[in-house]
């Protein structure tokens, strides 16, 4: 198995820049957590209720003839996109966007990580980020400031992503691995909360009031997320940063640059996951608008709330899911990092198999409409999958990484979610091109490749990143 620390010193002696280790206030867990994985749901609240919206309210008003013209830089930034692209629909240019968006959003936590490491530290750079976010998410409520908004909240969520991920890692001790990596699923839990209110009430805003009452909603929101961060900071661990005039941190060793390798081989494998799972935010979106049945006791279900399924059952299964490792712990039989990885990438593959049964149908018959189960089921399977991979490569990152460098490796671990993105909307864009059938067998064979990869390298990740007891 992967285990999920790696520092060169000596496990057993607490290192510069972490947490008491005796902090137990928060359900055995340093109060510390309790802030950051607080701050982060009402962050992914602004963050997932806005992106919900996004690709509808691109299609449906901001690409419009009587608003495009208004928004500044649209059509130099269109033409610029197709010049690499070539001509594209409305709809293919969206998906684009959509994809470049929250792609970026995970590219630029490496240099958030780089700014942290070297210069302001974890929590000023997570103080930075999360203004220049609230001030990005307030810009979305008016067409005319659409990508500047999308660029401010590019550069904010780069500095708050990898660092506040990166302090969770220092709030214990080197050695209390247990603890740590069900740390990050509480953290996750948390960022889950706000992954599921924030499309269901944000959707349900934007249908009764306008999208731009949707977007402002997620802007207050992200000041509430700055507000906790605030309260919490004299809980939060110090900063560890190199700093200019100071002492120099030990030299890398050659097994710190293997290190680094690996987890960036990690990161790449990750890629092809990352396109199979968000797509359900994306062209997932457009086979609920166009294909699923969505009445629910008289009422129509807005199709951006379906997003919040997936925040749902993060949130929810979190429980049951450390009650069951903590049961296989206690009989020798939790499974191990390496395994974790592995059971979320097949979890990965069998969603968008699933898919391949009412594409079928559809693929047939076009006018069919379809049950809300389906999205249910897939949203279902998918989430079952991140929670077994995500907190775990969380931890390993935050703990394998060389500490001179952590948070800029955090950062590396998101530039896969970068990628998977950018290649996710242009992926979307074959939406209608082939057919449903072919669409999700792509996906389920995307997720099959990184499972393959991540069982080949299995052997020399475990020799690499297990523990280690003694200093070098």
């Amino acid at each position: 198995m992967i285990a999920v620390a790696a520092s060169p010193e000596d496990v057993s002696v607490p290192a510069p820049g972490f947490a008491s280790g005796d902090d137990r206030s928060f359900f055995g867990h340093p109060r510390g957590l309790a802030y950051l994985a607080f701050t982060e749901a009402w962050e992914r609240f602004s963050f997932y209720g806005m992106t919900a919206l996004l690709l509808l309210y691109m299609i449906q008003r901001l690409l419009t003839p009587e608003v495009m013209g208004g928004v500044l830089g649209l059509g130099v930034f269109r033409s610029a996109l197709e010049g690499i692209t070539g001509p594209l629909s409305d709809r293919a240019f969206a998906s684009q966007v959509y994809g470049l968006y929250t792609g970026l959003v995970y590219f630029t936590p490496m240099f958030g990580g780089l700014l942290a490491d070297r210069l302001l530290g974890q929590r000023n750079t997570v103080m930075l980020g999360a203004g220049l976010m609230a001030a990005g998410h307030i810009l979305m409520a008016f067409d005319a400031g659409f990508l500047i908004a999308l660029s401010l909240l590019i550069l904010g969520s780069g500095c708050l992503k990898g660092n506040i991920s990166t302090q969770v890692g220092h709030l214990y001790l080197p050695g209390d691995e247990s603890r740590r990596t069900r740390a990050f699923a509480i953290f996750s839990a948390a960022i889950n909360v706000g992954a599921f209110a924030g499309p269901l009430i944000c959707a349900i805003v934007a249908q009764a009031w306008g999208w731009h009452a949707g977007f402002g909603l997620a802007g207050g929101f992200m000041l509430v997320a700055l507000a906790i961060y605030v309260k919490g900071w004299p809980h939060l661990p110090p900063d560890v940063k190199r700093i200019g005039g100071g002492p120099k941190p030990a030299p890398m060793t050659v097994r710190d640059w293997q290190v680094v390798a690996m987890l960036g081989a990690i990161s790449a494998i990750q890629v092809p996951v990352v396109i199979a799972y968000y797509q359900q935010t994306n062209v997932g979106l457009l086979f609920i608008e166009e294909s699923v049945t969505r009445t629910l006791w008289e009422w129509t279900v807005p199709t951006p709330a379906f997003v919040a399924l997936d925040g749902l059952f993060c949130f929810a299964l979190v429980p049951l899911l450390i009650m069951g490792w903590r049961w296989q712990e206690r009989r020798g039989r939790e499974p191990g990092e390496q395994d974790k990885i592995e059971i979320g990438y097949l979890l990965t593959v069998l969603a968008n198999l699933l898919m391949l049964l009412p594409a079928g149908w559809i693929d047939a018959d076009p006018s069919v409409k379809v049950s809300m189960v389906w999205p249910f089921l897939l949203s279902l399977l998918n989430a079952i999958g991140f929670l077994y991979y995500w907190p775990t490569l969380l931890a390993l990152f935050s703990r394998a990484a060389p500490r001179g460098i952590n948070a800029t490796m955090m950062g590396i671990l998101f530039f896969s979610s970068f990628a998977g993105n950018v290649l996710k909307g242009t992926v979307g864009g074959y939406w209608g091109m082939m057919s449903r059938v072919d669409f999700y067998l792509l996906h389920a064979g995307f997720a099959a490749a990184a499972l393959i990869a991540m069982l080949l390298i299995a052997r020399p990740a475990t020799r690499l990143l297990a523990p280690r007891t003694t200093a070098p």
